[in-house]
């Protein structure tokens, strides 16, 4: 079992400054979702910052050592959680920091694939082991964390199961999709799937799976899938799962799937605000550290 985890919290909160400005938030709120970083706005009875509650469950599923990969500004979140670039004691975990920066003529980061890629490059002494990876905007369960965490093979994902959302019907049936042979190793990653492609990745089960970036690497194989991803042509981007699929098709069955059917808090718009203040109302009446 491995106790490294890189939380991926570079992001420009671009889809949250842009989302529509019609929803019932407070001032205060309404701010926060327009100046600061998604994983630092304050919710919950207790006030504290999104990214606290993923920290707490990850710190009770067993990581200890945390590489938060940030953007060049990200003073809030250093000022918050240490402003050391290296090991910064936080509540027993040890925080650290990989810089993403933005390229000379882009006005964003090179996406997910790079921003791992700087977590694992600037972090070589990780060279030879295990680590997890998860976003800083989606809440993750403490059950889903330790299931990832105690998987034993070197290459996961949690697969979770479509069904398990309490999404509305149009974003579910947005969610990226995957594709699993009979035992349950990874063939591919669909976005923005069709009816024809939903029946397809039916497993035998007649569950359809759906990816929402908590995995499990090992480091020296995704290492230079990383580092070569190409670059989306529509997006501009080097993404995530296009590193993982390079990675599968020259190792198969190197990434299996988790099935998991629960709902995951994404604090991705401001219209998600809210039901994420009533999951976390309802879920975190004692928030304790210990």
């Amino acid at each position: 079992m491995t106790e490294k985890m890189v939380i991926m919290a570079a992001g420009i909160s671009s889809r949250m400054r842009k989302s529509a400005t019609d929803v019932q938030l407070d001032e205060n709120l309404l701010k926060q979702a327009d100046e600061t970083s998604k994983g630092m706005i304050r919710l919950g009875k207790a006030q504290r910052p999104f990214l606290d509650y993923l920290l707490n469950n990850v710190k009770h599923a067993g990581f200890r050592e945390i590489v938060m990969v940030i953007g060049e500004q990200a003073d809030e979140i250093r000022n918050y959680y240490g402003a050391k670039d290296r090991h910064n004691d936080f509540h027993g975990l040890d925080i650290s920091y990989a810089v993403q920066g933005i390229p000379e003529g882009r006005t964003r980061p090179w996406g997910t694939a790079d921003a791992v890629f700087q977590a694992l490059d600037q972090y070589r002494e990780w060279e030879h082991t295990i680590f997890c990876l998860c976003n800083s905007d989606n809440l993750y369960s403490l059950h889903a964390l330790r299931s990832i965490r105690e998987y034993p093979g070197d290459g996961a994902w949690i697969n979770y199961d479509r069904n398990g959302f309490d999404f509305e019907p149009a974003r579910v049936s947005s969610l990226s999709v995957t594709k699993v042979d009979q035992d349950g190793y990874l063939l591919d990653f669909i976005e923005k799937p069709t009816t024809e492609d939903i029946e397809r990745v039916r497993d035998a089960s007649g569950i359809v799976g759906v990816n929402f970036n908590l995995f499990k690497f090992n480091y020296d194989l995704i290492y230079p899938y990383l580092r070569d991803c190409p670059i989306n042509p529509i997006r501009h981007e080097k993404e995530l799962p296009t590193a993982i699929l390079n990675m599968v098709k020259s190792h198969p069955h190197s990434m299996k799937a988790i099935p998991l059917k629960e709902h995951v808090p994404d604090l991705t718009r401001k219209g998600d605000i809210l039901s994420v203040q009533e999951y976390l109302n309802a879920r975190f009446e004692d928030f304790i550290w210990n």
